[in-house]
């Protein structure tokens, strides 16, 4: 994925401390709108980048982590008081534009390695409910057994 924001007014130190905060699988970069239509030109992202290449930018180039980098620019923007000023703009993944909403909901999806936690998680748990359901019934009957017989008991002395 890819997203852009207002470059405009932040600091050297601000843009140094936003890239220390984002995950190693993001690039975050300040790109010349030129420069950028011609990287994009004639590939699935041209139509997309044409909404986008209005004033400075800085582009946030997301190879895995989406909502741990959208979550940190976030952050970012909450801690020095740019919240107002420098939202998401808006963004392109495989090709296609999502506005600055869209870009934020895309972020609060569940990551790759939440998803093949709950997958394990539910695969792990199947085998379990299992051996609860074929374990009850025999469970059931010596619970019945058990009580039959001491009922019997006092009845017998």
């Amino acid at each position: 994925m890819v997203f852009t924001v207002p470059a405009s007014s932040l600091t050297v130190k601000e843009v140094e401390s936003l890239r220390r905060a984002v995950p190693e699988s993001t690039t975050v970069r300040v790109v010349k709108n030129k420069l950028f239509a011609r990287a994009v030109e004639g590939t699935e992202f041209e139509d997309a980048a044409s909404g986008l290449l209005k004033g400075a930018n800085m582009w946030f180039f997301i190879e895995e982590d989406i909502g741990g980098s959208i979550k940190a620019f976030n952050k970012f923007t909450k801690d020095n008081g740019k919240k107002e000023t420098h939202g998401i703009v808006g963004g392109m993944l495989e090709g296609a534009y999502y506005d600055a909403s869209q870009v934020e909901a895309i972020g609060k999806l569940p990551s790759k390695q939440e998803l093949i936690a709950r997958i394990a998680g539910g695969i792990n748990a199947v085998p379990t409910k299992l051996a609860r359901v074929v374990k009850a019934p025999n469970s059931k009957l010596a619970r019945a057994i058990k009580l039959a017989t001491v009922d019997e008991n006092p009845e017998s002395s």
